[in-house]
């Protein structure tokens, strides 16, 4: 038809999974035509700063750019913005795109991501006053409304809300986060992070109700005005932000016949049931060995590089599987976390360290066999981990407890 276009790969989404496709095709060296599709207006940019130093004026746009912006040019790839895949068609290779010609492909890699989880009640977000944190847009509409507000209210108790609690903290607002679970971090960390955190963000003025859902928001003139629990309680609000976790962006990939729950499910090359196409990145549910095998989605700049890696490689004809252990960051105040591998389905926490110092870090058992570890100020045990997780090392719970054996010391010789 006419004003289409056809590529040799499409690729869906242009966040940091589907930015590393792009690139890794290039160094991969296919010669074929790219583009890279995305959703928002901007190029290609990282997004964990968005709940840390963007929302606090520390980190400029410019300076959270994938690539420089001549980068894509030079590379000869494609850079598509504000284009919305409404459905795939996947015996004619073909892409309808919201208010645009189709697109046709040789090749689909689906990156396109999530987006934020709404309230039961319906979150509202777009509402004056209620923001999520999952774009620039979204982070900037929130800048603006942040100097008028005195109550910020923030729903979750997880990475998100409490990144966007420290960024927020020292403003002079009162700041409340209501989590359902009875602990903060609770699918994704134990209760000695979980403490500590929650001492962290009480000592700079932060709130909490815990073992507490919400109800309904409620607006007058326009703009959020009470965020009203299921017990009863009303809580004023100026600011609301709504951080409880993403819903995946597959359902164009599901209606053309992908195979797929709770993301697009893929084999190790990271391929989806239907004919050359990939997904990648915080869409993909795909068995992982360090989840005993278990399917799953995960959420982290890790998996989206090293996935986009991973397909891009097996594109070009060169055997892949996607095996990388996982880990994660969280920056709050002055403190850095970083994980190494899953913890979901421990028996076991050995606490190496005090949590008072502020340098400690949990080792996570299950049957014995180290499977995580969460590190708090404590690099070198984030660094030794990885290599002790990746060897599935037994280690003595003696060795584990005291800070002062290195972890490297665990490994088989």
């Amino acid at each position: 038809m006419a004003g289409e276009k056809e590529y040799g790969v499409a690729i869906i989404g242009a966040g940091h999974a589907g930015a590393q496709a792009a690139i890794a095709l290039r160094k991969e060296g296919f010669t074929g035509t790219v583009a890279l599709i995305g959703d928002e207006p901007d190029p290609p940019y990282e997004r964990p700063p968005l709940s840390k130093d963007y929302l606090k004026d520390e980190k400029t746009f410019e300076r959270m750019l994938i690539r420089r912006p001549d980068f894509w040019a030079d590379k000869e790839i494609a850079l598509l913005p504000a284009t919305r895949i409404e459905a795939v068609d996947a015996a004619a290779r073909r892409l309808a795109v919201a208010d645009g010609p189709a697109i046709r492909y040789g090749k689909l890699i689906w990156a396109a991501g999530g987006r934020p989880r709404p309230l039961p009640c319906g979150s509202d977000v777009g509402l004056r006053g209620v923001h999520a944190v999952r774009t620039r847009t979204d982070v900037d509409r929130l800048k603006v409304e942040l100097p008028a507000a005195r109550r910020a209210v923030i729903i979750g108790g997880g990475y998100i809300g409490l990144e966007a609690a420290a960024a927020m903290a020292g403003r002079g607002l009162d700041i409340t986060v209501i989590e359902a679970e009875d602990r903060l971090l609770a699918r994704v960390a134990g209760a000695d992070i979980s403490a500590f955190y929650r001492r962290r963000h009480e000592a700079a003025g932060v709130r909490f109700l815990l073992g507490t859902r919400t109800s309904c928001l409620r607006a007058e003139d326009g703009a959020i005005a009470w965020v009203e629990l299921e017990r009863g309680e009303t809580l004023p609000a100026d600011i609301v932000i709504v951080g409880i976790g993403i819903l995946p962006n597959v359902e164009p990939l599901l209606a053309a016949g992908a195979e797929g729950d709770n993301g697009a499910v893929v084999d190790a090359s990271c391929r989806t049931s239907l004919p050359d196409i990939w997904a990648i990145g915080d869409c993909a549910r795909h068995r992982n060995p360090y989840a005993g095998g278990a399917a799953v989605r995960l959420e982290s700049v890790q998996n989206a590089n090293d996935q986009a890696n991973v397909a891009a490689a097996d594109i070009c004809g060169r055997p892949a599987k996607y095996e990388a252990l996982p880990w994660f960051w969280s920056n709050q105040y002055e403190v850095r976390l970083q994980t190494a591998g899953l913890s979901a389905g421990h028996d076991e926490a050995v606490l190496r360290g005090d949590p008072e110092t502020g340098r400690f870090s949990v080792c996570y058992l299950k049957a014995g066999q180290l499977i995580a570890a969460d590190c708090i100020g404590r690099p070198a045990d984030f660094v030794q981990a990885q290599k002790l997780i990746a060897a599935g090392v037994r280690p003595q719970r003696a060795a584990l407890e005291d800070p002062e054996t290195p972890l490297k010391s665990l490994l088989p010789v």
